[in-house]
């Protein structure tokens, strides 16, 4: 038997295991249930919405600028609206304002499926609603760190990101036959009534709780509040980094912005162009869903945050290689492991949350989601500009180089700055 050197006692020194949460638990916790369940089912019906909306003013005008231009709306109202309106999910409880959000909603889009609703009435309408998504998915998004502690929060995160990405799929497939059964305005009525099972599920699911600034004289301003918000954000540079790591998506999200025109170039066919276009729009959400459950199911806590800044290189990498002009198959595989690589949001959105205090998470998250949606937006108009001149491909390709740059160079910053959030992630892990 070989001795036991003095101070190598098994097991002495050695790290405790790090423990990842499992969906099932996640999924046990009741409030959890009632915020996910709820999610899901108005994300069906706005997925609904944007087809029926699509339907009903290209009937009314056939005009293909006024149906990109209602589209449009549900862009620019949370950009607006995240800074100044996600603030009332720390100065309200979080609870309250779903509720009121989920039912005003409602009321707004059961107005827009009465026949005979002007376009212009309708465009006004549309806006309020996006509007509203921005305290709404603030105050959730703060919620949720408050239900799910320690890892069970990525475990959450990655099953609403699986979640959203499948009903985004399922109501762009279902929308225009359930549109063709009922008509466009059914269709609104429809989303309406899963604005208000939303709200009921919130009622009777999550239990109520103080609003995280409980008294009068501890609320500022809308206006205070925001220039602190936007202070913490970006006066911190661990924040800083993750912000940018979230807002990255405005390279890998082109694509999906030009995949028509990019469709018609790998078409054999110009019938098949929609189906092509359909095709690639939904490699990239596939491949998110897949790598959002492997890299939380298979990858332990700290080391998802170490390799946040590869997995964010991976995001953009394999997109230079459609400057090769491959075929279908090759670019589907190549949006396919693009959308993996998307799964570093998970650790980047758990380190955010681990950086942010819990009574300011409603205003950091709205402003981080503004942001999110406005390089979404601005990469979507540079890519469709740019596919106007130069081959789809190549714009791809430019892409994902100038995405690849930018991820570089964030990883190199946050390996820099990592340490005390893994520390701290390790040690709630291991409890």
């Amino acid at each position: 038997m070989a001795a036991i050197r003095p101070g190598r006692l098994p097991g002495r020194h050695r790290r405790p295991a790090e423990r990842q949460a499992t969906y099932g638990e996640v999924i046990a916790i009741r409030e959890f249930r009632a915020l996910w369940i709820g999610q899901a089912l108005s994300l069906l019906g706005d997925q609904l919405s944007r087809v029926a909306l699509s339907v009903l003013v290209f009937q009314r005008t056939e005009s293909p600028l006024a149906t990109a231009s209602v589209y449009a709306l549900t862009y620019l109202p949370p950009i607006i609206g995240g800074p100044l309106l996600a603030g009332l999910a720390d100065r309200y409880a979080r609870r309250r304002i779903m509720i009121f959000c989920d039912l005003l909603r409602a009321a707004l889009v059961a107005l827009m499926a009465i026949p005979g609703t002007s376009f212009t009435v309708l465009c006004a309408l549309v806006f309020c609603v996006v509007l509203l998504s921005a305290p709404f998915s603030a105050a959730r998004a703060a919620l949720l760190p408050e239900l799910l502690k320690g890892d069970r929060y990525v475990a959450g995160s990655a099953l609403q990101n699986m979640t959203n990405q499948g009903a985004q799929m399922l109501g762009f497939a279902l929308g225009g036959a359930l549109i063709m059964g009922m008509g466009p305005y059914r269709a609104l009525a429809l989303d309406a009534f899963t604005f208000l099972a939303s709200a009921l599920i919130l009622v009777s699911g999550v239990r109520r709780r103080p609003a995280p600034l409980a008294t009068d004289t501890d609320r500022p301003s809308m206006w205070t509040m925001t220039r602190a918000g936007s202070r913490l954000v970006f006066g911190d540079p661990r924040l800083r980094t993750l912000v940018l790591f979230a807002w990255l998506c405005g390279f890998y999200v082109l694509p999906e912005g030009i995949a028509t025109p990019y469709a018609d170039v790998l078409a054999a066919d110009r019938q098949q162009v929609s189906l092509v276009a359909g095709l690639l729009m939904g490699s990239m959400p596939t491949g998110t869903v897949v790598g959002a459950f492997l890299f939380s199911r298979y990858v332990n806590p700290s080391k998802r945050l170490r390799a946040m800044g590869w997995m964010a290189m991976l995001t953009c990498a394999p997109l230079i290689l459609c400057a090769l002009e491959p075929p279908l198959a090759v670019v589907l595989v190549l949006w396919f492991v693009s959308g993996i690589g998307g799964a570093y949001q998970l650790a980047a959105n758990a380190a955010f949350v681990q950086c942010v205090p819990a009574e300011r998470r409603g205003l950091a998250f709205g402003l981080v989601q503004s942001g999110l949606l406005a390089s979404q937006g601005v990469g979507i108009l540079i890519g469709g500009a740019a596919a106007d001149v130069l081959n789809p491909a190549h714009v791809v390709a430019m892409a994902g180089a100038a995405g690849l740059s930018v991820a570089a160079a964030l990883a190199v910053l946050w390996a820099g700055s990592c340490k005390e959030i893994i520390e701290k992630v390790r040690a709630e892990a291991t409890v």
